[in-house]
């Protein structure tokens, strides 16, 4: 195979030197990053590959599966290159997550888990963490909390609903629903029940724009194109709250969201009531943190939190933000480009984009 086959834009910038000590060191961690080729064989494999090593002379790297096969080596079936990289730590994070699963009416200890999967407790435990943004004891209360969510309606009593769930006694769940469910578990059981809910719409510049609040602060924001919609769907999260029509006292907390929908900065706070785990807490803080006209992929919201592999997680925590635009879930975008999805259409995510940015950019030209 002629040497030219392998010459091409992207090889040249591989450092050939540090990607041979990767394959000679079969680094799991150079995965996906390139590929290796040899000539006697024709086949090209990943750096971990765990073949017979092959000699250096025969050996070409290429960027990706794409190039290599363009200079007509064929992937390996030992190694998959085609095929996303597994990676372990996230593996034994999931075989963790599937074990608390299983057990989650029971008490499993650290070390029991660690057993139970594999390796040190220590590693286990940062795995986890950087994988769903929760220590496993973090991940099994909020499970359990969503369990009492889904079960407090069905279930006889409150107290039937927190065994059902895995909680030892009603302690421990009372002392996080006040934050976690935005309201107490028995009038969560009713539906919301006993919750005075006020709510009021308007034009935007997306649209029509619901804002919702209890007496503690704004608990839902939604776009819609029909106010009949949007207030059918509030009933819909609250079946047995007292909604009604709010007066003047709400016209505050309104135009601010309509402003906010026209792109511009917060001028004033939004006490907000909203339901989320912990990890969803922690997401939505990081987002209110990015300025308006900026931008950040899921993977550095998942950075800036400490959780470099949390990404998915993240992407997740904002698909479940309630309250459009005050928690700004719009500003976090694909690395691949693109706007990436939004809960009230992809189209009012880009004017979203597009208006705040040249709001920033007319403020800076002023200055």
């Amino acid at each position: 195979m002629s040497p030219a086959l392998h010459k091409n834009e992207s090889t040249a910038q591989l450092d050939e030197t540090s990607a041979w000590n990767a394959v000679a060191e079969r680094d799991r961690k150079a995965d996906g990053r390139f590929v290796f080729a040899v000539t006697t064989t024709g086949i090209y494999c990943r750096p971990s590959c765990p073949a017979r090593q092959p000699l250096r002379a025969n050996v070409r790297f290429f960027a990706g599966p794409g190039a290599a096969e363009q200079a007509g080596f064929r992937a390996c079936r030992r190694c998959r290159p085609r095929e996303t990289p597994k990676d372990p730590a996230l593996e034994r994070a999931e075989a963790a997550r599937a074990y608390l699963e299983e057990h989650l009416e029971e008490t499993v200890t650290l070390a029991e888990l660690a057993a139970a999967t594999g390796g040190s407790p220590w590693h286990l435990q940062r795995c986890f963490k950087q994988c769903f943004g929760l220590t496993p004891r973090q991940w099994v209360n909020a499970r359990r909390l969503e369990r009492v969510r889904e079960t407090l309606r069905q279930a006889p009593t409150v107290t039937d609903a927190v065994y059902e769930a895995g909680f030892v006694d009603g302690r421990q769940l009372y002392e996080q629903s006040d934050q976690r469910l935005g309201m107490t578990p028995g009038r969560w059981r009713r539906g919301g029940a006993g919750a005075q809910v006020r709510f009021a719409t308007a034009a935007s510049e997306l649209g029509r724009v619901l804002v919702a609040a209890t007496e503690r602060g704004v608990c839902a924001v939604m776009l819609g194109d029909d106010d009949e919609a949007l207030e059918a769907e509030l009933r819909r999260r609250l079946p047995a709250a007292t909604l009604q029509a709010a007066g003047p006292e709400l016209a505050p907390w309104l135009e601010e969201v309509v402003q906010r929908t026209a792109g511009e900065a917060p001028s004033r706070h939004l006490p907000l009531d909203v339901q989320a785990t912990a990890f969803q807490e922690r997401v939505w803080q990081e987002l209110c943190r990015i300025p308006p006209g900026e931008t950040r992929t899921y993977g550095q919201v998942a950075e800036a939190l400490g959780q470099p592999t949390a990404a998915r997680a993240v992407a997740q925590a904002c698909a479940h933000n309630p309250v459009a635009v005050a928690v700004p879930c719009h500003r976090v975008v694909p690395a691949a480009g693109g706007t990436g999805g939004y809960r009230w259409g992809r189209e009012r995510k880009r004017r979203l984009l597009a208006q705040e940015a040249a709001r920033e950019a007319a403020a800076s030209g002023q200055r």
